[in-house]
């Protein structure tokens, strides 16, 4: 299967980030790209956006473009520093891009941008590659 194959069959189940309206930018082997707009029920008490945003946007290119290789992926370990505010209407951009891959572990970064091209935040996650293609 082609990684974009690979991610609309993902897409079908992935309930979460169909919730967040997530757009696939660009997908590849390795490497991914996705967009949302922050809506008001994603604020937090201080009327910025909730952690958990710009962490679930990177947590899903994560897992597109680990599993855009042709093999199923799931995380082990994963972290993100948050380095400045995301407000309501920002768009967020997220690029995932391969660090490493070897034959049982995978390590990825994402840095996540608003419509400003401002860094919002940087995750780092670690996959597991298992034995299951994508058919």
């Amino acid at each position: 299967m082609t990684p974009k194959e690979i991610v609309t069959k993902m897409m079908e189940k992935d309930e979460f980030s169909r919730w967040l309206d997530i757009s696939v930018v660009e997908i590849e082997k390795g490497k991914c790209i996705l967009e949302l707009k922050v809506q008001k029920e994603m604020l937090n008490g201080f009327h910025i956006a909730h952690g958990g945003i710009s962490y679930s946007i990177s947590d899903s290119a994560l897992a597109f473009a680990s599993n855009a290789n042709g093999q199923h992926c799931v995380s082990v370990e994963t972290g993100i520093s948050h380095l400045k505010a995301v407000k309501e209407n920002d768009i967020l951009r997220a690029e995932c891009t391969e660090i490493n891959r070897g034959i049982s572990i995978g390590l990825y970064e994402v840095k996540t941008y608003n419509q400003n091209r401002e860094l919002v935040s940087y995750f780092k996650g670690t996959v597991k590659i298992l034995r299951e293609d994508w058919v």
